[in-house]
């Protein structure tokens, strides 16, 4: 490249934008620990107010605390008022910012930020080697994977789900059998279990720490109508049991999603249904250009979905394979009839509704 191509007025403004980049990284940090610390729930309930009176009503160190103020007031999320020397956290901000916002908390979901930054020195090594990092790796991955269910699916599942799938309330009601594929802590499957009486649930995963979690949630709720399970479903060799399987935000985890799915086709009765919520991802990335959530959701896949499926001999699908291919793939498996919806509630996935 010669002098004379480059264009001065437009490295200045990349030179901007990457400092943008690096302010909205770090306050995505801190915006994970004033989740975890409950400082955004404490700040949406009470009067504007000093680091010491907002650290005494969360319990927590005020001079971490003031630290921490001073990150969400120059990022522009927190307000200051000099003359009283108090904080406060707009309303407009809270309604993204606390557990009482849920399913619109994204400080929930910006714990995704430090959980990956986590195997950082295990991904490079791929880069340079090959192979995966496994789930084992991952620290406080299920916690986080549990609040991001609980928003996006769970928070909304009675309400808007289920009810926008035509008959599948009423079948619930009547009773019919249930089995929900990399059910995690059991959160969605215990829901249904509590809601749906007469219906019979199952839930695989491979975590053990999360079956254990859906197994005790089922015990304190006193739910004899659900059973959890430590399998592999890439194993699964049942014929005709189930009436909906439902598998969410799981597939393109799977090592082998392709025998996963013609796996999860044989386990449906004829009239059965498959309800898949999946990353809504295009299968091209010119597309995916369009997408707000895109460099979030690639970097998730490339430093989770991707890698732990690659850590397996897997497929290495990654999270953003895109409707197109995950289309071919349920038509491969033996899914005719495929129909795709978005839901106002959730920017960041598809729900595929598949039948023999």
């Amino acid at each position: 490249m010669s002098t004379q191509d480059f264009d001065k007025a437009r490295a200045e403004a990349f030179g901007g934008r990457m400092v943008d980049i690096l302010n909205g990284a770090a306050s995505a940090l801190m915006i994970s620990v004033g989740h975890r610390t409950g400082l955004f729930d404490v700040m949406a309930r009470i009067a504007p107010q000093g680091s010491q009176g907002i650290a005494s009503e969360a319990g927590l160190d005020e001079r971490y605390v003031r630290e921490w103020l001073g990150a969400m007031v120059t990022s522009g999320i927190v307000g200051f008022d000099e003359a009283s020397d108090s904080y406060a956290l707009p309303l407009e901000h809270a309604a993204s910012l606390t557990r009482e916002a849920r399913p619109n908390n994204m400080a929930a979901t910006c714990q995704w930020i430090p959980v990956l930054a986590g195997v950082e020195d295990q991904i490079v090594s791929c880069f340079e080697h090959g192979g995966g990092v496994p789930y084992s790796a991952y620290d406080r991955f299920h916690a986080v994977m549990a609040e991001e269910s609980d928003q996006s699916v769970v928070a909304v599942l009675l309400d808007e789900i289920l009810p926008g799938i035509p008959g599948v309330v009423n079948a619930l009601e009547r009773g019919i059998d249930v089995l929900d594929v990399g059910c995690g802590s059991g959160r969605a499957l215990n829901l249904m279990a509590e809601a749906f009486p007469n219906s019979r649930f199952v839930g695989y995963d491979l975590s053990s720490e999360g079956i254990a979690a859906g197994k005790s949630q089922a015990a304190t709720r006193g739910l004899g109508n659900v059973h959890f399970e430590l399998r592999d479903v890439a194993d699964l060799e049942v014929d005709a049991a189930f009436d909906l399987v439902t598998a969410f935000d799981a597939i393109h985890d799977q090592a082998r999603p392709d025998v996963v799915l013609s796996g999860l086709s044989r386990a449906l009765r004829d009239d059965g249904l498959f309800l898949m919520q999946d990353i809504a991802g295009s299968s091209h990335v010119h597309t995916d250009r369009d997408n707000a959530m895109a460099p979030f959701l690639y970097t998730i896949s490339c430093m989770h979905c991707m890698t732990v499926s690659l850590s397996a001999d897997g497929a290495g699908l990654g999270a953003m394979w895109g409707k197109e291919l995950a289309c071919s793939m349920l038509a491969t498996a033996g899914f005719g009839n495929v129909s795709v919806r978005e839901l106002p509630h959730d920017a960041m996935n598809y729900y595929y509704l598949a039948r023999k």
